[in-house]
């Protein structure tokens, strides 16, 4: 099968990209130099094309000469926070950059199209308004959410007007090995293993630990768009979950425990932000009913794989 992917060299980008090679697929990868974070392997069925989510033409030629089968679009600007520093582009690529990608696929055979959207689409929740599903509401408190929600809907309405097979994926936070600094695990995992190889004090200052949120380990998560790639429905979203929340401070402690090492852990008034969501879980009973996809990886052993990459990584 041919395939076309965008974001190929971030986090959840590049478990895809292997999980195809894994499985045969003919894969074309945009890279946009800039942007790019993880280096791609060198295989003969891979093949790097440079280029941006905002420059239709050449989007256009590229889907034109592939005539995928699929196309995966995971690139995007993916931080909350930043998308408050620059809202305009955050909505330019996210949004923007969907639609180009949309009318890209017009072009080149109208292949099935996955758009990956983010659970960021959902504004502040009630404990009564747990699990999350499909139909719950949104309320995106951020440019970043409602880019992902504008990019989710523009799926759906290809979708209705051109029978273009767009399908959304709204993942919930995934975790692994690879993932940058910025992000609560890797923040964790990499302090604690430059600890253990003798590159800082061992001090901890954390901030709130008591929110609890779902998560579900990349390589999961890359499964879980092959499997709505092959058997979801155009015009539906999909939430990719674990179903279950734990608490940051479980979160640590296991990898304090993974890493076998004494920490002082120092809570610092500057980090005390509470939470708006102190809980927050998904249901993924949808993609399950219609691929059979389910959580394999339990959370303990995505904890381990995450300290021990960046043990590799400061060593």
């Amino acid at each position: 099968m041919r395939v076309f992917v965008t974001g190929g060299t971030g986090f959840a980008g590049s478990h895809l990209v292997d999980a195809l090679l894994a499985a045969e697929d003919e894969i074309f990868t945009l890279v946009h130099p800039a942007t790019s974070l993880q280096e791609l392997p060198q295989h003969p069925r891979l093949t790097r094309l440079m280029g941006d989510l905002l420059d239709l033409a050449a989007l256009r030629e590229h889907m034109e000469a592939i005539k995928p089968d699929v196309i995966y679009h995971l690139a995007g600007q993916a931080s909350p926070a930043l998308s408050w520093h620059n809202p305009a582009l955050t909505l330019a690529v996210n949004a923007g950059g969907t639609a180009n990608i949309l009318e890209a696929a017009l072009a080149g055979g109208r292949p099935r199209v996955l758009i990956v959207s983010s659970a960021d689409v959902y504004g502040p929740i009630r404990a009564t308004d747990l699990p999350l599903t499909e139909t719950t509401p949104v309320e995106p408190r951020h440019p970043y959410g409602v880019s992902k929600w504008a990019a989710g809907q523009l799926a759906r309405l290809y979708w209705e007007r051109y029978q273009l097979p767009a399908i959304e994926a709204r993942p919930f936070n995934h975790i692994g090995p690879r993932q940058a600094a910025g992000f609560v695990v890797p923040d964790f995992a990499s302090q604690l293993a430059a600890i253990k190889l003798g590159q800082r004090p061992a001090t901890l200052s954390v901030g709130n630990l008591a929110a609890e949120r779902d998560f579900t380990d990349v390589r999961d998560v890359a499964a879980a768009y092959q499997a709505l790639a092959a058997q979801g429905q155009p015009g539906e979203c999909y939430l990719i979950c674990s179903g279950q929340a734990v608490s940051i401070e479980w979160l640590l402690q296991t990898l304090v425990e993974l890493a076998g090492i004494p920490v002082t852990i120092t809570p610092d008034p500057a980090r005390m932000r509470p939470s708006d969501t102190p809980c927050l879980y998904g249901d993924y009973g949808k993609i399950k009913r219609d691929t059979g996809w389910q959580p394999q990886i339990p959370l303990r052993q995505s904890l381990a794989d995450a300290f021990a990459d960046w043990l590799a990584r400061l060593a």
